[in-house]
């Protein structure tokens, strides 16, 4: 495709065409010459999350990341709005079914693609897209503001810090997923595909529905730069200090063995479907999760002063700040391929 925005023809069969998701609260949605999204209220709220990846990460995955954080602030996703940046070796048949993708978990998920805009530019050099998600919130829900939205800012010293299911999930699907046969041999087969089915995990919408009625003070969606980052993230947002049981840090095993094999640091692994949240009572959150079928763990507690501390035993470290995760590297091929056509010098 030529540089600059996406021709009318293209617009219309490989953005407009796969979006068949509609809701009544989107008055105004994607269309020729439409560049704003209108949405009807009524006695509620809206919350939105944007968020933006290259496309070795799976767009579902993207999208599953906005769903994520509008949940955690009570929020139901109803539409999203999606920009995407192509470069100039891209075909269409990419962007076609990128959008397919996308609809077909905005599909399953009630969401209806709002707005959706793409420009071929030589400014990238690999696909890139950004998303903007949108939810309303019940008015009973409203309330919500008055304890900080749950948001890392309403983390205070002496309360239980909470992980639910497991760290790296995100980051060891995808490194699964694109070093099959790296894995393969030194592992058997059913344990990259077992890792690469991690993606089933990434929801955190039920634990988050959970949380919320369970005596939560602060939830925090991790992401990139894994679990040390969220622990920074929320220990800077709230002005606490932390002290954290390496030990009780919960992982798969599958993703013990996976980052061993490619040398990835778990701890800094991209880890998307996992909350980090604190809670004056974490035996009671827990509790909780357990009663619904969702594993969680009290990891430590927040404190009073500055100082993030890691013990692992009778070792102790301070948290760093967080790093470029570990992702990155471990897909550097990959990045290189593409830019390359797979000749590496």
């Amino acid at each position: 495709m030529k540089t600059g925005k996406v021709t009318e023809n293209v617009f219309r069969r490989s953005i407009l065409q796969p979006i068949k998701t509609k809701r009544q609260e989107v008055i105004n949605g994607a269309g020729p010459g439409e560049d704003c999204a209108i949405f009807s209220l009524s006695d509620a709220f809206v919350a939105c999350a944007q968020d933006g990846r290259i496309s070795l990460f799976p767009v579902e995955d993207l999208l599953q990341k906005c769903v994520n954080i509008l949940a955690a602030r009570g929020a139901k996703p109803v539409a999203a709005t999606m920009r995407i940046l192509l470069p100039e070796d891209a075909e269409e048949p990419q962007l076609k079914g990128l959008m397919q993708a996308a609809e077909t978990f905005c599909g399953l998920h009630g969401m209806q693609i709002a707005q959706a805009d793409a420009q071929v530019t030589a400014a990238v050099r690999e696909i890139f897209v950004t998303v903007t998600a949108y939810g309303f919130g019940a008015e009973a829900a409203i309330a919500a503001v008055d304890v900080g939205w749950h948001t890392v800012r309403n983390a205070k010293p002496g309360q239980d810090i909470v992980v639910s299911k497991w760290i790296g999930l995100e980051g060891t699907a995808i490194l699964a997923d694109r070093h099959r046969d790296r894995i393969s041999e030194r592992y058997p087969a059913w344990l990259s595909e077992e890792a690469a089915d991690f993606r089933s995990y990434l929801s955190t919408v039920p634990e988050a529905a959970v949380a919320l009625k369970s005596g939560v003070c602060a939830m925090h969606n991790l992401s990139e730069g894994g679990i040390f980052a969220g622990l920074w993230e929320l220990a800077e947002g709230a002005g606490v200090g932390l002290n954290i049981d390496l030990k009780k840090l919960p992982i798969r095993q599958e993703t013990v063995e996976v980052c061993n094999h490619l040398n990835v640091n778990p701890y800094e692994l991209l880890s998307g479907g996992s909350l980090l949240m604190t809670a004056a009572d974490g035996a009671a959150l827990v509790t909780a999760f357990e009663e619904a079928g969702i594993p969680a763990a009290i990891v430590g507690r927040t404190t009073d002063g500055n100082d993030r501390i890691i013990r692992n035993e009778d070792e102790v470290r301070y948290l760093d700040r967080p790093h470029v995760d570990a992702i990155y590297e471990a897909l550097r091929d990959a990045l290189i391929d593409k830019e390359t056509g797979g000749k590496q010098e």
